[in-house]
């Protein structure tokens, strides 16, 4: 059963719930994040934090990362809160189970082509519905990068876009998402993450670089946007590749400059 994530007061919810319902959003949101910055956030004494977050611990729902001292190194790591791969899957939809019964099928049958195109469908909504949301941006690369995390937002992927160094020749956005509901599905057949960065990159107007995912282990999905020099652009011309699907030829296309994440570096 999905876990539900509610930030408003619900009469069918008793406060208990909703205070856990709170603290889980808080850490989807915020996460890394310590006990006391949860408290503070939210205006919680630490023993009540502390008692939610037990609870969710033992649902499975959330975990604890140790995070050393980035600028010494000294001292002993730190305790940080983010969301287990379980909660990921149980705050996301319940066909997971059942769409990757279906994949693997479709791997089995059509090979690598079959879930490229069938993740190429998916995105291809996404791309529609954000199109003219991005495009109201403007031209300035930021901009448009700034609305595509509030659409995403829209849809519950707790997405964020931070300005990294402004005003330089690497001035970049930093594209964060918080919640991805087909991790588990991504982390079998990656080529959905490959899809939905081909996406951003036609989106945003410019090359874009996929740093991390939560299906490889990342706490959240993190796309790089560079803005410094970055003007927005049509893409290189895809490279259409054809390829057998079940007795028929499929038309597979990706940028010729795209480059795969499994040969991306990850930090």
């Amino acid at each position: 059963m999905s876990q539900h994530v509610d930030t408003g007061a619900n009469p069918g919810i008793e406060p208990d719930e909703r205070t856990r319902d709170r603290v889980l959003t808080a850490v989807l949101e915020q996460g890394p994040v310590s006990a006391a910055q949860l408290g503070s956030l939210l205006g919680l004494t630490p023993a009540a934090v502390r008692r939610h977050l037990d609870t969710l611990t033992r649902e499975g729902i959330i975990e604890v990362k140790l995070i050393s001292n980035a600028k010494t190194g000294a001292g002993r790591p730190a305790r940080r809160y983010v969301v287990s791969r379980q909660g990921q899957t149980e705050i996301g939809d319940d066909y997971l189970e059942i769409a990757s019964l279906a994949l693997a099928e479709i791997a089995k049958t059509s090979g690598e082509a079959g879930v490229i195109e069938f993740a190429q469908r998916r995105f291809a909504k996404m791309e529609a519905t954000y199109q003219s949301v991005v495009d109201a941006a403007g031209a300035d690369v930021a901009a448009r990068s700034k609305a595509l995390a509030m659409a995403l937002n829209k849809d519950r992927f707790v997405a964020t876009s931070n300005s990294l160094n402004p005003g330089s020749a690497m001035a970049a956005e930093q594209l964060c998402q918080g919640h991805c509901p087909i991790q588990e599905l991504a982390s079998s057949f990656p080529e959905f993450c490959d899809a939905e960065t081909q996406v951003f990159s036609r989106l945003i107007g410019v090359d874009v670089r996929r740093l991390s995912t939560m299906a490889s282990g990342g706490h959240v999905c993190t796309t790089h946007v560079p803005t410094g020099r970055a003007v927005v652009r049509k893409l290189t011309p895809a490279v259409v590749e054809s390829a057998p699907v079940s007795g028929r030829t499929v038309r597979i296309e990706r940028p010729s400059n795209f480059v795969s994440k499994h040969q991306q570096e990850r930090p």
